[in-house]
This record gives structure tokens, C-alpha cells and sequence, in this order.
């Protein structure tokens, strides 16, 4: 009898577009939105206001919205490819391990310190600087999203890790300039978020070498070789 009732009841599967919004969801819509503005679909009004509504999404449903009368919605309903310079899902966690905040003030993160994966910075009507020139990496990815408004959000690392970035301005510049290291265990530092009327850069501090995570690696490998010979 129960299996019988358990038969009748109706799919009550959530809908793909009742699912939560991840921050990749959003970077997607927030991409298609920037080349409707650059192909003028969008005026630079209605292109801030749908980004600022796409910060504010909950669900996939939500950001579906945004796109619903351009091309790129009947074009792109399967997943979305990967973007270059962009890590896949699941590398970084949902929440900050560190939020770096100025509202009318500045705040700065610099000299040594232990950085997280994923950091937080936001600047309004302030400024946020982000020196990982002294910084101790105990992750070799490192996530910053930066959300800059009548506001700059600075951004500094040393000359041998690797520097991506894919973020947008609105009425605003954000600006990353990417290297690669050609060492495969040097930190990778991914920038990504919006500037509105305001200033996101980041560039590598040049004279400035990160010998933390080289020398965790090492270590690491040393004490393999220990155990391996039995010391």
C-alpha cells in the first residue's frame, strides 16, 4: 500500500531555474549583459540597472529574467562553456574567508599575512588596497572578487605568481593585467567583480617574489623522502 501511494504521488523535482544562483550563473549573465551593451542593445542605464539586479539574484530564475528579450537567451540554453582565464566550479568556496569593507573610508589588507581562497573586497564611496606582495599563500588559488562603487579597489601581487582576471565596469574601468608563472607551484590569483563609477586595477608588484608556497612544497616533498628512507 505504501509503495502504491508513494507511486501516485506527483515529481516534485525543484525546476532547474528554482536552483540557487552560483556566483559562475551570475559571471555568465553578467558577460552576456556587457556584449548587449557593447552591440547596443542595451542602453548604459538599462545595462547597470540589469547588473545591479543580477548581483541581487537568488536562483537561476531570477537571472534568466535579465536576458529574456536578448538573442543570447534562445542561444545559450545549454550549460555555459568555461571562460578562459576563469577556474572551474567548485574550486572556491561559497563564502569569504576574509571581506575587506570601506564605506566612506579606506581599508587595506598588506605586509604578512595569511591569505584564504576566496577573499571579499568592497569598496564604496572608499578604497580597498590588497597587497599580496609579503602575503603567506597557504592555498596555490586564490579567489578576490572586487565590487568597487564611487570607490577603488587596488590590488597588488608579486612577479611569480599568475594574475587573471575577468570582471566589468560600469561607467568605471577594471582593469587586470595578467602574467602567468613559469613555475607550475606558484599561487594562482583569480580577480574578478564589477566597478560602477568607480576602479578596480590589478598588477603585479614588480621586485616582489612569493617564496612561501615554493618552500611548503619543498617541504612537503622532503618530508616524503624522510619517510620513504625511514628517518
Amino acid at each position: 500500500m505504501d509503495l502504491q501511494k508513494h507511486a501516485q504521488q506527483p515529481d516534485v523535482a525543484p525546476r532547474s531555474t528554482d536552483l540557487r544562483a552560483s556566483d559562475a550563473d551570475r559571471d555568465r549573465i553578467a558577460d552576456l549583459l556587457r556584449e548587449a551593451l557593447a552591440e547596443g542593445r542595451l542602453t548604459a542605464d538599462e545595462h547597470a540597472e540589469r547588473v545591479e539586479g543580477v548581483l541581487a539574484a537568488k536562483t537561476v530564475g531570477e537571472l534568466d529574467v535579465f536576458i529574456q528579450d536578448l538573442p543570447a537567451a534562445h542561444q545559450r540554453r545549454a550549460a555555459p562553456s568555461a571562460v578562459p582565464g576563469r577556474p572551474t566550479g567548485g574550486v572556491f568556496p561559497v563564502d569569504p574567508d576574509d571581506n575587506v569593507v570601506a564605506v566612506f573610508s579606506a581599508a587595506a589588507r598588506k605586509g604578512r599575512w595569511r591569505t584564504g581562497r576566496r577573499i571579499h573586497a568592497y569598496a564604496v564611496f572608499g578604497s580597498v588596497e590588497i597587497d599580496l606582495s609579503e602575503a603567506l599563500f597557504d592555498h596555490q588559488q586564490v579567489m578576490i572578487k572586487a565590487f568597487s562603487v564611487f570607490g577603488s579597489v587596488e590590488i597588488r601581487v608579486p612577479e611569480n605568481v599568475s594574475l587573471r582576471g575577468s570582471g566589468g565596469g560600469v561607467l568605471g574601468a577594471f582593469e587586470v593585467d595578467p602574467q602567468d608563472s613559469d613555475d607550475d607551484n606558484a599561487p594562482v590569483v583569480y580577480v574578478d567583480g564589477w566597478a560602477v563609477l568607480g576602479s578596480v586595477e590589478a598588477r603585479p608588484k614588480r621586485g616582489k617574489l612569493v617564496k612561501d608556497i615554493l618552500d611548503r612544497v619543498q617541504r612537503t616533498v622532503d618530508r616524503s623522502m624522510r619517510k620513504h628512507l625511514g628517518h
